[in-house]
């Protein structure tokens, strides 16, 4: 079992060029199974709305909700570094409650660090949460939480005016504080702009290979979740097909009494001449 990174072991993977690998994971068996794998770190995302919940969107995810899935996977994932969602709502109304949330965050989900949307709009955020000891990943660029805004799903810093507002927003995170950021939704030529100019480790989701390290939704790379599939993300396996052909099979051995076999029930222990006995008792 290899030893759970640090924040220090992020930054050096950085320094040497190392990407880092790390996914979304909702639950003990997907959890366990990136650990397995040796993947990075593990984000426990309020994409779960739309993955677990069959939601819309991220927007109705609650705090209970973003930390009772933080512990599921902390306990399929104990040696992995966990990143736990700040849900909308957790974090927007002032600095005071994004610490207050951050902190709970961590004493309840036993995560490692918090990840939250926004730039030079949450920058006091970042820096009142990082000023009280809590390791925060930025999110910027497509940030789900602020959809409605963009118009819904879309990809962002096409055009030079919108590009300069992610710079911002990136040296805003980087010197609130933030010791990592998310790039989502953006060209690559941006993403390597930022990866170079930042000190941080800069991370990305449909943001292109010229950055340090990627994420998926684990929905997307497993093939689970079928009402949406994005451009930037790439199917590894396709598990729903694999999931209802099982289930079809079932269904079939039922009906044709090719299940249960022999080899998958309990046997009786005492004669049967026992049991008819017990049997004749009731009758």
């Amino acid at each position: 079992m290899s030893k759970k990174k640090s924040i220090l072991d992020l930054h050096k993977m950085k320094n040497n060029g190392e990407k880092a690998k790390w996914v979304t994971a909702y639950d003990f068996p997907v959890a366990s199974f990136a650990e397995q794998a040796g993947m990075d770190m593990i984000l426990v995302g309020d994409s779960l709305g739309m993955i677990v919940q069959g939601l819309d969107g991220t927007v109705p995810v609650t705090m209970d909700q973003c930390i009772y899935h933080s512990q599921i996977v902390r306990r399929g994932a104990p040696n992995t570094f966990v990143i736990g969602d700040m849900p909308f709502g957790s974090y927007q109304v002032n600095d005071d409650d994004a610490v207050k949330n951050a902190v709970r965050f961590l004493k309840e989900a036993n995560c490692d660090a918090i990840k939250l949307e926004g730039g030079v709009r949450v920058a006091s955020k970042i820096k009142a949460i990082s000023d009280a000891g809590i390791i925060v990943f930025g999110h910027i660029g497509l940030t789900p939480q602020s959809s409605g805004q963009m118009g819904g799903f879309k990809a962002q810093g096409l055009h030079v005016d919108s590009a300069r507002d992610i710079i911002k927003d990136a040296l805003a995170v980087e010197e609130a504080g933030a010791l990592a950021v998310l790039l989502e939704g953006i060209p690559p030529e941006l993403t390597e702009f930022i990866a170079n100019t930042l000190a941080i480790p800069v991370y990305g989701i449909g943001a292109g290979a010229p950055c340090d390290g990627q994420v998926l939704v684990c929905g997307d790379l497993l093939g689970m979740f079928q009402n949406f599939t994005p451009k930037f993300a790439k199917k590894y396996t396709n598990l729903a097909e694999i999931v209802v052909t099982a289930f079809k099979e079932f269904i079939e051995d039922v009906d044709s009494g090719n299940f249960p076999e022999n080899k998958h029930v309990y046997h009786v222990k005492d004669s049967v001449e026992d049991f008819q006995k017990l049997f004749d008792e009731f009758r």
